[in-house]
């Protein structure tokens, strides 16, 4: 096993003249099984995707995030014959941002938008608990680096999984909370979340 230091890719960035910290796990230090294929689309993202993994349930330090991390992949690989891991990003309760597809990586997480999107997860069940403030900040600081770096356009427009397909994700707890961040938009609700059975 790999240590620490080598486990965690902390990316450092300038923003405003603030020196910010991104602790971010790179696929080699969560163990990932290689992709099947990889098909890249040109930036900037115009569309942020907000998800929960509802299973596996929230991990809090980095042993559970590389087994949930594990998991996730290898139900989408095997169970749903996916060429990775859905997701562009996920975040730990443990506060890191973990690499999934990356950014301009075309997804497996949100219909109709896996070319034109990052898809974030915020590991674990979301519908009656908020995650964390350490987990909403990476999110955000995520979101931001994009930005800085015009890998995300700066007027992308933020949404909950649910807006794409019938589903109750990303969890009416956090849905609820994403309602109040920057860029939410309303756009194509596509379903009553309270009709869908938990």
């Amino acid at each position: 096993m790999q240590s620490l230091a080598v486990l965690v890719a902390v990316i450092l960035f300038l923003m405003d003249g603030l020196r910010a910290c991104l602790p971010y796990v790179t696929r080699d230090a969560w163990d990932a099984h290689p992709p099947k294929l990889v098909e890249k689309f040109t930036g900037p993202i115009p569309y942020v995707i907000i998800h929960h993994s509802y299973q596996p349930a929230a991990c809090y330090d980095e042993k559970e995030c590389q087994k949930a991390m594990q998991i996730m992949q290898r139900m989408h690989q095997q169970d749903r014959g996916w060429n990775d891991i859905g997701y562009s990003f996920a975040v730990g309760g443990d506060g890191r941002i973990y690499q999934g597809r990356g950014f301009n990586v075309i997804g497996a997480h949100a219909p109709r938008y896996n070319d034109k999107s990052v898809g974030i997860c915020l590991i674990g069940d979301w519908r009656f608990d908020l995650p964390s403030k350490k987990m909403i900040n990476a999110v955000h600081s995520l979101i931001e680096y994009g930005v800085y770096n015009n890998i995300i356009a700066s007027n992308y427009t933020l949404i909950g999984h649910r807006q794409t397909r019938p589903t109750d994700c990303p969890g009416d707890r956090l849905y609820k909370e994403i309602q109040d961040w920057p860029h939410y938009s309303p756009l194509q609700d596509v379903v009553d979340p309270n009709s869908i059975p938990t």
